[in-house]
Formats: structure tokens, sequence, C-alpha cells
């Protein structure tokens, strides 16, 4: 996958990259959705499948998913439009790293514009800084100019009608949970699409990461992702299939179940 594509895919990694929390590499060219070849895990990683036809249909040999969740949502929207304050539980901490890995990018809404709520919003308070924040800013634009590049569209210049880029967790692996963090894989559907009349594509996205709870509510920080590099060092990935794929339960994952 191209590397403006593949930022917008993993925003939250790219936010991590550009604080300093997290060594983020892509990977897994070719995969279409039906399962990378698994690497060897201990560095934050997400690995990525090169856009394809989306629209995705439900297989025939479709196989439900033995491990649903629904997710608890936050208590409150901050004045970025993020949901935050979840609770105190591991299912928590899940919702708070779905919640800080879902990006809409359309219109006059930017890469900047996302990764700097991301940035805002869910990292912890002693990991932010006028650095980090500076970082997170330039090289969203630098990204926000590549991601165009790769859809054929102006760079700087807002979505045309009909364009975006969104992607949204439909998955995750609890690799180690206690009370006050949690190291987790994310599995995450991307799509794309270049206007009104082109052909939407899609690809997912595979992320590991930690969070810590700060008193009121789950951030990402420097700590966390060095905790969740050492949870998985040695271990392999989980592969990226998608939900109703029989090797989506065979590694463990969980889907994710839309809150009423």
């Amino acid at each position: 996958m191209g590397r403006g594509v593949w930022f917008v895919g993993a925003a939250l990694a790219a936010v991590l990259a550009l604080t300093g929390c997290a060594t983020v590499n892509g990977g897994g060219g070719g995969d279409r959705g039906g399962g990378a070849v698994p690497g060897k895990a201990g560095s934050p990683s997400s690995a990525s499948a090169d856009p394809e036809p989306s629209g995705y249909a439900q297989p025939e040999d479709w196989t439900d998913p033995q491990r649903w969740a629904a997710l608890p949502r936050g208590k409150r929207t901050d004045e970025r439009g993020s949901e935050v304050e979840f609770p105190h539980t591991t299912e928590g901490a899940v919702a708070a790293l779905a919640a800080a890995n879902t990006s809409v990018i359309e219109g006059n809404r930017s890469n900047v514009d996302e990764q700097l709520r991301l940035y805002h919003s869910y990292v912890a308070k002693e990991d932010q800084s006028e650095a980090a924040a500076e970082r997170v800013e330039l090289g969203s634009i630098d990204n926000g100019k590549a991601i165009s590049r790769e859809m054929g569209l102006k760079p700087g210049a807002p979505m045309p009608s009909g364009a975006y880029m969104r992607s949204h967790v439909v998955g995750f692996k609890v690799v180690k949970a206690s009370p006050d963090q949690v190291t987790m894989w994310l599995l995450s559907r991307v799509t794309q699409k270049a206007g009104e009349t082109v052909a939407e594509k899609g690809s997912y996205t595979r992320l590991i990461i930690g969070t810590k709870w700060d008193g009121t509510d789950w951030k990402l920080s420097v700590s966390a992702s060095r905790q969740a590099q050492q949870d998985v060092q040695g271990q392999t990935e989980p592969k990226m299939v998608a939900p109703g794929d029989a090797a989506f339960n065979a590694v463990g994952w969980t889907a994710i179940r839309e809150a009423s």
C-alpha cells in the first residue's frame, strides 16, 4: 500500500509515531483481507493490503464470529468532537482505542484535522508537548498530500463531493490486561473513494497498541506502547482476516457489534 493511504488507514499509528509513542512499520502487501503471512511481533506495527474494489459482500461460506463484543460508549464528547471518558474496564479500554482509531477524511475535514484531533483527545497529557504537536501537524500535512496524490486528487485541496478516506475498527484481540493497563491488537477496515462515480476500494490494517488508565480515561502513552512491545515480543502477529472468514475465529479475533 502507498505511504499516504497506509497512514490514513492507521491514523492512530501515525499519531503515535509522530509523537514518539511508537515505532510504526508497514507491511503485509498483497494481503486481500484473507490474511497476510504472519510475522513476528515485537514492535507496534500496522500491516495493510493494497486497496481493492470494495462493496464487501457476505461470502457463501460465511462463518459466524465465535466472539462478539458490544463495546461501551464514552461518557461525553470533548471539544474536538471525540468520544472520551470510557469505563475503567478492559472493555472500556478496547472501546477507547476503537474510538481513537476511527478516522474520517472528507469534505473540508483534512488529514491534519483528524490527526490533531486524535493527538489532543487520546494521547496522555504527560506525553503531549508543543514540539510533539508540531511534529503531528507537519507530518499530517505531508501524509495528507500523499493521500491526495495516491487517490488522483489535488494535494492540499478539500476532498471533492463523494470522496473520502475512512477507517474503523472491526475486531480486536486482547494480549494482556490489568486493571490500569491493557495491550491489544486492533483490526481495522479502511476504505477510500476518490469521487461520487469512482468505485470504493478497501483494505485492512493491524496494529499492536497499549493503553493506560490516567484516573479518568484510557490514554495512549509512551510507557504503555513500550509495554505493548514487550508483551508481544516473539509472538506471531494475528492474520488480517475479515469477520465471516473462518480464519477470523482461528486466530482469536473478537468482532465488534455496534452499540445501540
